[in-house]
């Protein structure tokens, strides 16, 4: 049998184009890797900006998504997916650990994972102090001190959008200079309530349940001091699951170049979600990628079967 659509990954990405392709009367299937959490979304205690889902944690949204894909009878298997081949055929091939699958068009959403601090305690206290999402977590530090790990775009956004809500924040830098572009560097210099620490890294967490400080090592210094804080968030970027299609599609560094209709470079070859380069990254976003996938598709292989 050969597929309309293959998907790969069960994030919100992955879901959403699932249902939208049932909907759409589509042959599809969804493949996920059982090994592995499904979404970065389930490691989020709590989801406040996904409209009609207030104080829900990741997991419980993750499980409605799934919820709602099951009831409309969507086709999902657990397999990992090992390879893609014949990507300019019209018909494509998805190879995973068990099986080979034929479909006539391909989206990966198989998202992508935080790079880490590499400090100690880094993985103890994820969720409990420590997060890579500050518009995911910052509202849970509301007049609290905090800090940001990174020099770059994303640690000075995510410093800029905590600055408004937390009491102080700390940017933690390990050069001696920032890498974010001149207008974000502006703007959290002229934030009164952030404090730049260059030269600077962290070393480990300080707490027994909960973070309640950090070790951190400046280059001058001959030994390292306890900075107080409530939450620590590392913003030193985003390693994308990119890897099937590494070499095979056009890419922006590790991410996926894809427009908004989330097309690649190759025809019948779509991407979706943190996979994908863009703006933002959020649940949100990552849906309408996948809705956005489904309705490209449609238009896709009806051009197709009109030939």
């Amino acid at each position: 049998m050969v597929y309309d659509i293959i998907i790969i990954g069960a994030g919100p990405a992955g879901i959403t184009a699932a249902i939208y392709a049932k909907r759409a009367c589509l042959n599809a299937l969804l493949l996920f890797d059982p090994y592995s959490v499904e979404s970065q979304i389930c490691n989020t205690y709590e989801v406040c900006n996904y409209p009609g889902f207030n104080n829900v944690s990741g997991q419980e949204l993750h499980d409605s998504f799934k919820k709602h894909a099951k009831e409309l009878n969507v086709e999902m298997l657990g397999e990992r997916v090992t390879e893609i081949t014949d990507i300019y055929l019209d018909v494509k091939k998805v190879k995973t650990q068990k099986n080979e699958y034929e479909t006539k068009t391909i989206i990966l959403a198989t998202g992508g994972s935080p790079k880490k601090g590499g400090f100690e305690k880094e993985e103890e206290f994820v969720g409990n102090g420590v997060s890579y999402c500050a518009t995911c977590d910052g509202a849970f530090f509301k007049d609290r001190d905090v800090a940001v790990i990174g020099g770059g775009d994303t640690a000075v956004e995510d410093a800029i959008f905590l600055s408004r809500v937390a009491k102080k924040v700390y940017l933690i830098v390990r050069r001696n200079e920032l890498r974010a572009t001149q207008v974000l560097q502006e703007e959290v210099k002229n934030a009164k309530n952030v404090e730049i620490l260059y030269e600077t890294v962290v070393k480990g967490i300080v707490g027994e349940n909960k973070v309640v400080g950090i070790l951190i090592k400046n280059k001058n210094d001959v030994i390292m001091s306890e900075l107080t804080i409530d939450g620590l968030f590392v913003g030193i970027g985003m390693n994308p699951d990119s890897m099937l299609l590494k070499d095979k599609v056009e890419m922006d560094g590790d991410y996926i170049k894809a427009d908004e209709t989330c097309e690649t470079s190759v025809k019948g070859i779509y991407a979706v979600g943190d996979v994908r380069k863009k703006q933002l990254r959020q649940v949100i976003t990552a849906c309408a990628d996948g809705a956005n996938a489904i309705t490209s598709i449609q238009n896709y292989l009806s051009t197709k079967n009109d030939k």
